[in-house]
């Protein structure tokens, strides 16, 4: 999973998606990449025809979304949560699920603010700044009306 290899990557992603429909027992890691693949149903039909995906380049020209950087976006989030880093990023998290009352769309929130910052990072040739990614999240988390949904 943790290649500069975009083939292998790929791959990665499309074993996983095969070993779940197929009904194999899955590692932690492709619990995860099956979660989130999951909730893309509009990826399916896509990773089903692995051929048609693998070597394929999505430009910002061709105006389709890379699903692959769209769902390794969705597992940066999940990675970042999950080990609570920056600290005090999964607090943040479980605030905006709770507000929204869709983990998807807190996801897509967060991951709006991660590209953001990644962009920012690589244009001033910086690493990314964690504390001001952190306080990004808090204040969008802060700029949420709690869900009326039930």
């Amino acid at each position: 999973m943790y290649t500069q290899n975009r083939g292998e990557l790929r791959r990665t992603y499309l074993e996983a998606w095969r070993r779940a429909q197929d009904g194999a027992p899955l590692e932690p890691l492709e619990r995860l990449i099956v979660g989130v693949i999951e909730m893309h149903p509009e990826y399916h039909g896509a990773l089903n025809r692995p051929e048609a995906i693998l070597d394929r380049d999505f430009s910002p020209d061709s105006g389709q979304a890379n699903p692959f950087l769209h769902m390794g976006m969705h597992i940066a989030i999940l990675e970042q949560v999950g080990a609570d880093r920056p600290a005090g990023i999964a607090a943040h998290y479980h605030q905006l699920v709770a507000m929204l009352g869709d983990t998807h769309e807190a996801e897509h929130r967060m991951m709006e603010l991660l590209g953001g910052m990644l962009w920012e990072a690589q244009r001033i040739g910086q690493p990314p700044d964690e504390r001001q990614y952190l306080q990004r999240i808090a204040s969008l988390a802060g700029s949420i009306r709690p869900s009326s949904s039930p």
